[in-house]
C-alpha cells in the first residue's frame, strides 16, 4: 500500500520534534512504560501476528515465534532489567593534570530517529530496534517493508492504536514512501537490508550527516573440518540455511568442507532435509515460502544456471513451483576449491568470488540454495574467504580449539558461531552487526541503546583550587610542569 504522495512529513517529524522537547522521553520512568506497553501489546497479538507472517511468508508458527516474537520480547525483557544501570552517568578517571576534577559519560537521546524494515523478517526487524530507540529516549518513525504487507498493516495497526504518534508512528508505503522519508532530517537513520540500498541510505544520510546503523548482510561462510561431529553439524547448518526458506541475512550461504568428508557431509545434509520434511518439503507445514514471485524467479535462474555447469551438479532439491512462490531445499556439489580458485594472486574485491563461474557465488543467495566445496586444507578455506567481502557472519566446525583460534585470529566477520549457525542472533548481550559492506554499527541489547544515544563527556571541577600555571603570563618551567603529568 502506498501513501499519498501529500503526506506532509515535515509536519510529522515536527510533531516528533515537539514532542520530544516536551522532556516526556527523557524521564527513565516513561520509557519503561513504553516498553512494557510493546511487550503488552506483543503478547496480547501474538496469534495476529504470526497469522500476518503466515500470509507472507508461509512462517511455520514456530518459526515465527522464535525468529520474530521471542526474539522481540527477549530484547525488551533485557532492556527492562538494565535501563536504569545504562542511563546512570558512569565515572571515569582523568588525568591528574585537571585535579582536582571528576569525569562522567552520561548517555542521552539523540531525538527523532527513523527506522526502515526489511521483508524477510518484517515484525522483529523493526520492532527490535524500537525497543533500544524507545529505551534511549528517543521518538521514532516507523517503515515496515511493502513487500511483506500482511505484517506491515498489522505493524501500522498496533503502533499507531497504542502509542502517541508524537513518541512513535509507523508509515506503510513502498519505495516512493522511504524515498520521501530519507529527505528528510532525521537523528540517526536505523536501516536493515541489501548492500545496494544500504549505500543509497548513507548517501541520503549524508547530506544532512545524519548518523547511521546499517544491517546489511553479505556471502556469510559455513567451514567445516574433518574432527567435527557430523550429524549434529549437518542438522546446525540445514537448519540455519532452511529456517524462513533460506530467507535469513545470517544463514550460512556457502560450505566450505574438509576434502576427507565432503561426501558423508552431503550424505548426512540430504537425510536430514528428509528428516526435517517428511513428506515432501513443499507439503509440509514446517517450512516457508519465498517472499514474491519475482526472487522466486531470481533462484530459479540460480539453479538452471547451475544445472548448465558442467563442474555443478544439485544433489537434492532443485524443484521451483513459481505460482506457489515454493524453492524446495536444495544442495549443490560445487566441486573443489582447488579446480575453481587461484590462490595467492590479487582479488577483485570489487567482484566477490570473481573466481568462481558458479551463479550462486556471485552475489548472496537469500534462498533455500546451499552450494558445497571441499578444501584441500585449512589455509585453502581461510585465504578464500579472505579474498572476499567481509561477512556478516561466520560458522565452524571443529573441536580442535587450536583451529578455532585460527579463525578467530584469520579472519573478519560481524560475528563468528563455533559448532553452530544463526544461534548468536537470538543472545542479547551480543552485539549484532556487520563490517565493511555488511554492515556498520552494532544493535541487540545495550548495543542497540548505544546505537541510538549520544555518550556526553562531562568533566565538574570545584573553584576551591585554581592553578595559576594554567593562566598568562606563563611561566617558563610550566612546560616541565604539564611533562610531569604525562
Amino acid at each position: 500500500m502506498e501513501v499519498a504522495m501529500d503526506c506532509d512529513y515535515v509536519a510529522m517529524l515536527e510533531q516528533q520534534r515537539q514532542f520530544f522537547q516536551t522532556g516526556t522521553t527523557r524521564n527513565v520512568a516513561d520509557r519503561i512504560e513504553q516498553l512494557r506497553l510493546l511487550r503488552r501489546v506483543i503478547e496480547e497479538n501474538q496469534t495476529a501476528i504470526a497469522a500476518a507472517l503466515k500470509a507472507d511468508l508461509h512462517k511455520p508458527e514456530p518459526e515465527a515465534y522464535l525468529g520474530e516474537i521471542l526474539s522481540t520480547l527477549k530484547e525488551i525483557k533485557y532492556a527492562l532489567k538494565h535501563i536504569r544501570t545504562w542511563v546512570t552517568p558512569h565515572r571515569v578517571a582523568v588525568s591528574p593534570l585537571l585535579f582536582p576534577s571528576r569525569g562522567f559519560v552520561q548517555a542521552e537521546p539523540v531525538g527523532v530517529v527513523l527506522i526502515i524494515a526489511p521483508w524477510n523478517y518484517p515484525f522483529s526487524l523493526v520492532l527490535s530496534p524500537l525497543v533500544g530507540a524507545i529505551a534511549a529516549g528517543n521518538c521514532a518513525i516507523l517503515k515496515p517493508s511493502e513487500y511483506a504487507p500482511h505484517t506491515s498493516k498489522l505493524v501500522a495497526e498496533l503502533i499507531n492504536k497504542n502509542f502517541e504518534p508524537g513518541l512513535v508512528r509507523a508509515i506503510e508505503g513502498g519505495k516512493e514512501t522511504s524515498q520521501a522519508l530519507l529527505q528528510q532530517k532525521f537523528d540517526h537513520i536505523f536501516f536493515t537490508g541489501s548492500t545496494r540500498v544500504g549505500k543509497i541510505v548513507m548517501a541520503a544520510a549524508a547530506k544532512h550527516l545524519t548518523p547511521v546503523t546499517l544491517e546489511l548482510g553479505g556471502k556469510s561462510p559455513t567451514i567445516v573440518e574433518a574432527d567435527c561431529d557430523l550429524p549434529v553439524t549437518a542438522k546446525r547448518i540445514a537448519s540455519g540455511k532452511f529456517f524462513n526458506a533460506g530467507q535469513t541475512c545470517i544463514a550460512p550461504d556457502y560450505v566450505l568442507v574438509n576434502q576427507k568428508i565432503k561426501d558423508r557431509l552431503i550424505q548426512e545434509l540430504t537425510q536430514v532435509v528428509k528428516e526435517f520434511y517428511p513428506a515432501t518439503p513443499q507439503e509440509s507445514k514446517d517450512y516457508a515460502r519465498i517472499v514474491s514471485n519475482d526472487h522466486c524467479q531470481h533462484l530459479h535462474g540460480l539453479l538452471e544456471h547451475t544445472r548448465a555447469n558442467s563442474k555443478a551438479q544439485i544433489v537434492t532439491g532443485g524443484e521451483v513451483d513459481i505460482q506457489q512462490r515454493f524453492v524446495a531445499p536444495t544442495i549443490v556439489d560445487g566441486g573443489s576449491l582447488s579446480a575453481r580458485t587461484t590462490m595467492g594472486g590479487e582479488s577483485d574485491r570489487n567482484s566477490p568470488a570473481s573466481s568462481f563461474d558458479l551463479a550462486l557465488m556471485q552475489a548472496e543467495i537469500f534462498g533455500p540454495i546451499l552450494p558445497i566445496f571441499s578444501y584441500e586444507d585449512l589455509d585453502q578455506a581461510i585465504d578464500l574467504i579472505n579474498s572476499l567481502h567481509k561477512p556478516l557472519a561466520l560458522y565452524f566446525f571443529s573441536s580442535d580449539r587450536q583451529k578455532q583460534k585460527r579463525i578467530l585470529q584469520e579472519t573478519s566477520s560481524g560475528a563468528v558461531c563455533l559448532n553452530d549457525t544463526v544461534s548468536h542472533y537470538l543472545a542479547p548481550q551480543l552485539p549484532f552487526g556487520g563490517v565493511g559492506n555488511s554492515g556498520l554499527g552494532k544493535s541487540h541489547g545495550k548495543y542497540s541503546f548505544d546505537a541510538f544515544s549520544h555518550h556526553k563527556a562531562i568533566l565538574a571541577k570545584p573553584t576551591w583550587f585554581d592553578a595559576f600555571i594554567r593562566y598568562p603570563p606563563y611561566k617558563q618551567w610550566s612546560i616541565n610542569v604539564f611533562k610531569w603529568f604525562l
